[in-house]
């Protein structure tokens, strides 16, 4: 039994070995006495040793492959630092060459080296002088010469001719000359529409240039073209405008812009500043309110002086007339007395205060809403403000306060209804001091006139 299991062993031993060894070239089978194993044995090692003579073929051929390339990269590598020697003897004869030729055109050209450095300088400054010079509008293209100009001696390969010389000190020259010329010529103007069209400009140095009509135009570099400013500057300077476009001679008043030729800081300012209808737009609602009580308050105001006016007109009348006329206060009162001549003292003298309260609210009509509007004013003018501030301070929560010009903006537009409200209280407290005035003037008189005629009606009742 036991040889049994140890021969069962060993066959299944011999078939694993089979099965490993032939499983790479020769089909395994299943061996069915020892005879076949042991042909099974040694057909897998015919195979295996037939492939590992192919392996072993291959590898020698690869490693001549390698051998060779190795051998190549060698020669290459040998080749190119020859090579490198070579170019470097080259680099250093070169050097020495291009040192000897620069000392032999050092010493040819001599001081005319320091010459050519200024002139150099000279024409890259003039360049962007004429990059935004107003005189190029009248003489455009001078900027290619001293391009041109300037590659030459920038190259050391050309010297510059002395009619090129010349021409840079010529347009030098010109530039400072037309610096102070007030000339006319005819040039393309765009209009903000963007039309354009051939008119006649005027030049103001290199300042400003202004068209036929009077208008401010800018000069643009890039495109060598004159546009019409969007915006003016205003009065009086675009009548003055006028006025140098239409002078023949003489002297004439001009803003001129000495900050910048296309319109600079000055000009800029006069032209963002807002106009007496912009300013008040900024006012908003509360504005428009300030500003229609202040026509309200001055027309009551022109009123009431137009009728007191009348009215001292008439009283004084009245005073050099010996009747009692009814179409003046004065009247009216001494018309009391002349229907009432027999009356005792304290009843006329009722009577007599009597019609003097009946005329002084007539007298007085429209004073205190004169002072009450004087008092508001000022107070809708501070609730505009506030209202603009804190308009102001949520632009800021929303957008920053990274712009200054924005918060500025805000906060004048939130000041104009200070002013507005300032100046409706001011002149509606002057008009209101002068129209009490001329009441109190009248009802004065009334009161002195009343008081002679009940001491010249006491004398009479004592003198019966």
């Amino acid at each position: 039994m036991k040889m049994k299991i140890m021969k069962s062993a060993v066959l299944s031993a011999a078939f694993a070995s089979v099965i490993t060894l032939t499983s790479g070239s020769v089909f395994a089978q299943e061996a069915k006495t020892l005879d076949q194993l042991l042909d099974f044995v040694k057909q897998g090692q015919t195979t295996e040793a037939r492939e590992n003579r192919a392996r072993e073929a291959k590898f020698k051929s690869a490693k001549n492959q390698q051998a060779k390339l190795l051998a190549e990269a060698k020669q290459m590598r040998a080749n190119e630092e020859a090579r490198s020697t070579r170019l470097e003897a080259n680099f250093e004869q070169n050097e020495l060459t291009v040192a000897e030729k620069q000392g032999q055109l050092k010493e040819r050209l001599g001081t005319l080296t320091e010459l050519f450095g200024h002139l150099t300088s000279t024409a890259g400054d003039l360049r962007s002088n004429f990059t935004s010079s107003l005189v190029s509008a009248q003489y455009p293209g001078r900027e290619e010469f001293l391009d041109a100009l300037i590659a030459k001696m920038s190259g050391a390969e050309q010297l510059p001719s002395i009619e090129e010389i010349e021409r840079l000190w010529y347009e030098l020259q010109r530039e400072m000359t037309e610096s102070g010329k007030v000339v006319s010529f005819s040039a393309d103007v765009a209009k903000p529409g963007g039309e354009k069209e051939s008119r006649s400009v005027v030049r103001v140095g290199t300042f400003n240039i202004i068209s036929d009509e009077g208008k401010y135009l800018q000069y643009i570099a890039e495109t060598d073209t004159l546009s019409e400013l969007a915006r003016q500057p205003g009065s009086p300077y675009n009548d003055w405008a006028s006025e140098l476009v239409n002078a023949t001679g003489g002297t004439v008043a001009f803003g001129a812009d000495p900050t910048g030729p296309t319109g600079g800081s000055f000009l800029a300012a006069l032209i963002n500043s807002p106009t007496m209808n912009e300013r008040f737009e900024q006012g908003g609602t509360i504005g428009k309110a300030i500003a229609l009580v202040g026509a309200f308050a001055f027309a009551l105001a022109i009123w009431r002086l137009l009728v007191l006016t009348l009215m001292n007109s008439k009283v004084r009348a009245q005073m050099k007339s010996g009747k009692a006329n009814i179409n003046n206060p004065l009247g009216r009162v001494l018309k009391v007395h002349e229907e009432n001549p027999t009356m005792d003292t304290e009843t006329l003298e009722l009577k007599l205060s009597e019609a003097i309260m009946k005329e002084v609210p007539k007298i007085e009509l429209g004073l205190n809403l004169l002072k009450i509007i004087a008092a508001v004013a000022p107070l809708m003018g501070l609730l505009g403000t506030v209202t603009g501030m804190i308009i102001t301070f949520q632009a800021i929560t929303i957008f920053g306060a990274g712009d200054p010009k924005a918060m500025a903006g805000g906060i004048s537009g939130a000041l104009v209804t200070t002013v507005l409200g300032l100046l409706v209280a001011i002149p509606t407290v002057l008009l209101h001091t002068v129209t009490n005035g001329q009441a109190k003037k009248v009802i004065h008189v009334l009161d002195e006139q009343s008081t002679g005629l009940i001491a010249e009606h006491t004398e009479s009742q004592l003198g019966k």
